[in-house]
């Protein structure tokens, strides 16, 4: 999985909010706020949080250390840095523009998410940077919408974007088509925690652009959400296609809503043909290919 491909998945929830959200948002009845989804902000404060994840065979740890500032007196919002990133239990080095990166977060919900800005972002920390905004925007995207207030209650927010990760030189297509499931799925005030599950699920009908008709068979479920074509040194094409998805689990303190710790599964299954003309007519043999990403974060307490 390439660093673009993971910046698109990570960044799917923003794109949506960005183009989607005014209508949309202007269409539900505000409720009160529930306690689980609300995040009590205190100036100052220190949350750091540890990462694990595996992306097929790179397995790796990093830490996101944040302190929460505010906005003169607008909302609150969390400043990250990135810090000791390991692979199978050795230290990386990181490029030396990460001792300076910054990251901006927030789960306030009159705090709108922004483009997480990559420059100067060591290649190696694009997918665990793209990640935590994942973990944040699903927790943003149901606060905002207020509509989980008790056990069970369960919320469909229906994705009309399909983002491209497309760089119009080696990738030529790259888009997946996302829908969101929210459920929250328990309360627990002896624990003092609230359980959040955020299902990003096919549409019923993927709007993603498959230029071949071998590309329409469903590789997975009812519909293909996922497509790759890339330019390859030797002249020819590698297409991909196949069907995303992915389930957040959250895991947020009653006392002040923290994440407390995070999970995500991210499959994607495919197959692969080589291709030697841009139609994607004259291929070779289609090969499946599983995708795997496994990522976890903890709050340090």
């Amino acid at each position: 999985m390439n660093p673009g491909r993971m910046v698109a998945t990570a960044l799917v929830a923003l794109l949506l909010l960005m183009q989607a959200l005014p209508s949309s948002a202007g269409a539900q009845a505000p409720g009160p706020a529930p306690a689980p989804l609300h995040r009590a902000y205190v100036e100052g404060q220190i949350v750091r949080y540890r990462m694990k994840g595996v992306n097929e065979s790179w397995h790796y740890s990093a830490e996101a250390t944040g302190i929460v500032k505010k906005d003169g007196n607008g909302p609150f919002y969390e400043d990250f840095g990135w810090s000791n990133l390991m692979t199978d239990g050795k230290p990386e080095v990181l490029a030396a523009s990460m001792a300076g990166y910054r990251q901006r977060l927030s789960l306030d919900p009159n705090q709108f998410p922004g483009a997480p800005n990559l420059n100067g972002v060591d290649p190696k920390m694009i997918g665990p940077v793209t990640d935590l905004m994942t973990f944040y925007v699903d927790y943003w995207l149901a606060a905002k919408f207020n509509q989980l207030q008790k056990p069970g209650d369960h919320f469909y927010f229906a994705n009309p974007t399909v983002p491209s990760w497309a760089d119009g030189q080696r990738v030529l297509v790259g888009e997946d088509a996302i829908d969101f499931d929210m459920t929250l799925k328990s309360i627990d005030t002896a624990k003092g925690i609230a359980e959040l599950e955020v299902k990003h699920v096919p549409p019923p009908q993927p709007k993603v652009h498959l230029a071949a008709p071998w590309m329409q068979a469903p590789q997975a479920g009812p519909a293909n959400n996922w497509v790759e074509v890339t330019r390859t040194g030797d002249g020819q094409y590698r297409a991909a296609v196949g069907q995303e998805n992915f389930d957040v689990h959250l895991t947020i303190s009653l006392a002040d809503g923290k994440i407390l710790n995070g999970e995500m599964q991210n499959p994607v299954d495919t197959i692969q043909r080589s291709c030697s003309d841009a139609a994607l007519t004259q291929c070779g043999e289609a090969k499946p290919h599983h995708i795997l990403r496994t990522i976890e974060i903890d709050l340090e307490r």
